[in-house]
């Protein structure tokens, strides 16, 4: 009797025993598998912009237009050219036209002491540009003149594709030098259309053009 009253106490004990680990498992197991609770992610800080004079080209193509826009800030020239030169690259407002394509992209920028500004640009400045001397001409300048009008640190621009130093866009503008600023292809804010400069006397058998050459001979 005594036996079999000492084994139902351990049997008795080792169910207890068993239960208590069980449930201590399975409280731990429910802590470990709860859902954290996060904090709610705060709401990013809006974007500093400024305002900066863009170059684009005109609705009848013939010239290029400052226009005002909103370009976030740079902190540091090289940043701020940098910010400048992007903002170029997106589509123009309307309905001013794109100097450059789109699909361009700014590999980087980098700034001299002496003010010269080199900024390069990805293949498809080349590879995707419209080509005639014109079309090139608003391509170099609407980045030059950007860079130059905004950015007093900046004097002169030369243009890189790749990282490498090319002789031109398409063929017409040497780009073999840093550029300065020309404001023989941009047109005031607000001015009426400049009037036509005056043709030179034409041979006899040969007419006056009627809008600048086809080609823009490359000088260094």
């Amino acid at each position: 009797m005594r036996r079999l009253l000492l084994v139902v106490a351990l049997a008795v004990g080792v169910s207890l025993a068993l239960g208590y680990g069980a449930v201590r498992w399975w409280t731990a197991r429910a802590r470990t598998n709860a859902p954290v609770a996060t904090a709610p992610a705060a709401p990013a800080a809006p974007v500093r912009k400024i305002r900066a004079r863009l170059s684009y080209i005109s609705e009848d193509g013939m010239r290029l237009v400052p226009v005002d826009r909103e370009v976030p800030y740079g902190a540091t020239p090289t940043e701020q050219a940098t910010a400048l030169v992007e903002a170029l690259l997106t589509e123009a407002p309307a309905p001013y036209n794109s100097p450059i394509s789109v699909n361009a992209s700014v590999r980087g920028v980098f700034l001299t002491e002496q003010g010269d500004a080199f900024v390069d640009l990805t293949k498809e400045a080349v590879t995707e540009h419209t080509g005639g001397s014109l079309d090139e001409l608003f391509s170099v300048y609407a980045i030059v003149n950007t860079l130059t009008g905004n950015l007093p640190a900046i004097t002169r621009v030369q243009i890189l594709v790749e990282g490498k130093e090319v002789d031109s866009l398409a063929g017409h503008v040497d780009l073999r030098s840093p550029l300065p600023a020309s404001p023989r292809w941009a047109l005031p804010p607000g001015a009426p259309p400049a009037p036509a400069a005056p043709a030179a006397t034409p041979a006899p058998a040969t007419p006056a053009p009627a809008r600048p050459p086809s080609t823009v001979p490359m000088t260094r």
